[in-house]
This record gives C-alpha cells, structure tokens and sequence, in this order.
C-alpha cells in the first residue's frame, strides 16, 4: 500500500493560530514517516464571524506562518509537496441567506413571539448545538425596535432566537437569517413531511434559481406502494349479540359466564 497524502481534521472556529500550529507540527512529525507523500491536508476550522463582535481567523497571518513552517518541512523531506486545505465554512458561510416569512405575531406577559413558516426541518443548528444566527427584518430595515423571540412552526423546542432586538415585526414581514450559507440547506430535512426551500443565486445583481422548492411528490417519489393486506383476511371487531335474556354475548361466552371465569 502506498500513502500518498496524510490529513487532519480540526473541528471548527479555530481563533489563537498559535493552537493550529501546533496542530501542524503533530501531523508534520507524522507525515515525515512516510516516504511517498504527495500532499499534506490540514484541514480547515478557520473561524467564521456569527456576531459583529466576534473573531474571525486572520488567514493572512496563518498563511504567512504556515507556508514558512511547510517550506522547512518539505526541505527537510527531500523534495516539494503540495500543501493543501479544506476551508468550506469560510468560504461559503456569509455567502448564503436564509429567507422566512412571519405567519404570526404573538404577545404575552413578559415575551413577545414571531412565528415563521420554518423550522429546524430547514435549519437546525440553532436547536441542535445552540448556534447564533444574526436575523433582520428586512421589509422593515428602520424605525422602532422590539425585542422578539424567533419561532418555528414545528410543535418541538424550535426557537431561532431569543431576545433579539430588530425592527418591530409584522404578519408578513421578511427575515433575513445570516450565515446561512454552510450547514443550512446541507442540514436540512423533511421532518414532519415538510418541504425543503428552493435556492437562489444572486450574481452580479440578477437572480437565477439553482434549485426548486420541494413538493409532496418529491417526497413520496422514492416511496414504493406494496399490495401486502390484500392477502390477508382484515381484522375485524368480535361478534356481539344478545341473548333472549339480553345478556351480551361475546365469541359465544356470555358476560356471566367471563365474570365466573
């Protein structure tokens, strides 16, 4: 058997490059055992912003350092390698958005709620590990603010967010989830027989659909109808009569005669 690359996977929202480095040296302290690589992989896990406040790799300073610490390795391992990484989320994250209409807006005592027409059948990161998504309403970018609870419309814990201070909400206003672009519609399911979303890509200022939005026959399509009860004789309630002393006669014992029993 002959390896020919060797990689390693990181996880995500890498924020001291330092930590990552020293990720390196472990694979690159293996990689030298093996004389016929062609490439080396490390990964991704560059992190990605969710909120203003956030940290984002510095991928200029992780290339600089890196490449100088892959440029030594391969000098020492005798020839080139191809030095490669696998930076999906970082790429595509910002790129994508995730579109809601509000069905409904409701007001207690202490909260109040804007139900959406999705739930975590189309994005469930937020349900699933607690993840932020920053959300505006987007047929209402200025004017007076509230706080809101985000919700879905699936009967399980389906909150996008909590407390979320944006322009006042209305039925049919639009809400723009960010970061939708990774783990979204990759994520997605057709839990309780709900459609997934259709897709649209904005490329220098015109729209192009990329995907259509589900339909019950897409749903159904890979399902396959088997003819097995026909065979079978249906099940069907006892018989029940009365007697001349109506007494209630069940599969010929009276209830009596059960209650002796």
């Amino acid at each position: 058997m002959v390896v020919e690359g060797i990689h390693m996977h990181t996880g995500s929202d890498i924020m001291d490059i330092d930590v990552f480095l020293q990720g390196a040296e472990i694979l690159l302290s293996v990689a030298k055992d093996f004389k016929d690589l062609q490439y080396v992989d490390f990964g991704s896990g560059f992190k990605v912003p969710y909120k203003e406040e956030d940290i984002e790799t510095d991928i200029e300073e992780l290339g600089e350092k890196i490449g100088k610490r892959f440029k030594q390795f391969c000098y020492d391992y005798g020839r080139n390698l191809t030095l490669m990484f696998e930076p999906g989320k970082f790429l595509v994250s910002d790129a994508g958005f995730f579109l809601v209409k509000v069905n409904v807006v409701k007001q207690t005592t202490s909260t109040v709620f804007a139900g959406v027409d999705s739930g975590l059948n189309h994005l469930i990161r937020p349900m699933l590990y607690d993840s932020y998504h920053k959300i505006v309403n987007i047929s209402k970018t200025e004017g007076r603010h509230r706080i809101y609870n985000i919700v879905g419309y699936i009967c399980e814990t389906d909150t996008f967010g909590v407390n979320r201070k944006m322009t006042e909400i209305n039925e049919g206003d639009i809400l723009a989830f960010h970061n939708a672009g990774a783990y979204c519609f990759t994520m997605s399911s057709n839990y309780n027989s709900r459609y997934r979303p259709a897709e649209v890509l904005i490329h220098e200022g015109k729209d192009y659909l990329i995907r259509e939005r589900e339909t019950m026959e897409d749903i159904l399509k890979n399902q396959i109808n088997i003819d097995i009860f026909s065979e079978h004789k249906a099940l069907q309630a006892p018989a029940m009569d009365l007697n001349p002393e109506n007494e209630v006669i069940y599969n010929n014992i009276t209830i009596e005669q059960k209650q002796q029993n």
